[in-house]
């Protein structure tokens, strides 16, 4: 018999490279050059592109320019027009942001850092495509022109908040723009993405689902069955795993990213997986349209890690000052996400810094605009509420007795 010696198990706990008062470190990254991730046909057998998995798929270089077989080669006007609405993503959270410190509405979470993500995928998808998105993706409901009043009347639970007051602020639904509605329980929107592709797939249809989720959502068991049920049943949807480095309070070691790409776990379910400079717009974009192509087609799910850093706090319920440097969004290796864009249009000649703080200040004039008239609605703790008779609606196509007993007894 084997005698073991217990006195050597540990158990082990993952922890930041740094903490507050560090200086920010990234050396333990795994990044490649622009350009040098190479791009298969769509419908290549998944154990062909196993690398894909731990390479990054990166277009832009530290110049701006384009390089290697990725490169999706937008016209200017796409990118302007990509660039125009993560900037107006951004300018809408900061002032989002300090409404919320207003006592305007209970709850925020901005997107910095991201903006690349929403908006790059939105672009390469189709308008029937049905999105099932997590927190941070307010730029796809900008790429979709999704009316920013009824967004931020949707924040401050006001009299023209299309859920009524019944979700919490930031937890969009818009069923107009095939905008499933957030959920505040993490991961579920995976498995509900793949349940509607395949039954799109059944009816024969040419449209497909996209879904996300951060890193630290895919230590839910949801991720489990959604990536399962993708790959056995060939399902037409795209699942996005954006990795912002950080969970609320916790970083991505904890999820198991210490251990290997999150990319690297589609491998395990026969996905093709990518993982993608999620602050570079082509790469998000290219490899976007490269799995919507593969979907639309026959060729079932593919499963993309997006590599990005969260700029800000988790939400306006957290601190990060208390768990991670003070300047580390500054010192992220890939930079941001709006900032390369702009490189990239001025180094073709299609930008320049002035056109650029023009848009600046349409954009925050339209912002302003639009959430003063969101305010004439109401706000938290101003104007008028949904009418209390709502609480029964939305929830059966036909109101059951016991309810329509309790509403009359509310005299609602």
């Amino acid at each position: 018999m084997v005698k073991m010696d217990f006195a050597k198990n540990k158990l082990h706990v993952p922890a930041p490279q740094t903490r507050p008062g560090d200086a920010p470190d990234f050396s333990n990254m795994r990044l490649s050059e622009a350009g040098a991730a190479r791009r298969p046909d769509p419908f290549v057998d998944p154990h062909e592109i196993h690398d894909l998995s731990f390479d990054l798929i990166r277009v832009l270089d530290d110049e701006g320019k384009p390089q290697g077989e990725w490169d999706p080669k937008l016209d200017p006007e796409t990118l302007r027009e990509g660039l125009r609405h993560m900037v107006l993503t951004r300018t809408y959270d900061a002032r989002m942001l300090r409404m919320h410190r207003q006592g305007k509405m209970s709850f925020y979470m901005t997107s910095m850092g991201e903006e690349a993500v929403a908006v790059a995928q939105g672009m390469a998808l189709m308008p029937e495509d049905t999105l099932f998105p997590s927190y941070r993706q307010q730029g796809l409901l900008f790429v979709r022109g999704r009316n920013m009043v009824d967004m931020a009347s949707h924040c401050m639970s006001n009299e023209r908040d299309n859920l009524k007051g019944r979700q919490l602020p930031v937890h969009y639904t818009w069923r107009e723009g095939n905008f499933f509605s957030i959920s505040g329980n993490l991961c579920t929107q995976f498995p509900q993405a793949v349940g509607w592709a395949m039954a799109s797939a059944y009816k024969g249809e040419s449209s497909i689902a996209a879904s996300w989720i951060g890193e630290g959502s895919s230590a839910e068991g949801d991720f489990h069955v959604a990536m399962t049920l993708a790959s056995v049943y060939r399902a037409p949807v795209i699942l996005n795993l954006v990795n912002n480095q950080w969970a609320i309070s916790s970083f991505q070691g904890i999820a198991g990213g210490d251990q290997t790409t999150f990319a690297a776990r589609g491998i395990g379910y026969g996905l093709p997986a990518l993982r993608v400079d999620g602050n570079d717009f082509l790469a998000m974009h290219a490899a976007t349209s490269w799995a919507a192509e593969r979907a639309r087609n026959g060729g079932g799910a593919t499963f993309i890690e997006a590599v990005t850093y969260r700029g800000g706090a988790h939400s306006t319920s957290d601190d990060p000052s208390r768990y991670r440097p003070k300047e580390d969004y500054q010192s992220w290796p890939l930079g941001d996400p709006i900032e390369r864009l702009k490189q990239h249009l001025i180094v073709m000649g299609e930008w320049s810094e002035d056109r650029h703080t023009q848009m600046q200040g349409e954009l925050t004039e339209l912002v302003h605009a639009s959430l003063k008239e969101a305010e004439s609605y109401g706000t938290l703790s101003s104007g008028s509420k949904p009418p209390l008779s709502t609480m029964f609606d939305d929830v059966y196509k036909e109101l059951p007795p016991h309810l329509i007993r309790q509403r009359n007894e509310l005299g609602a």
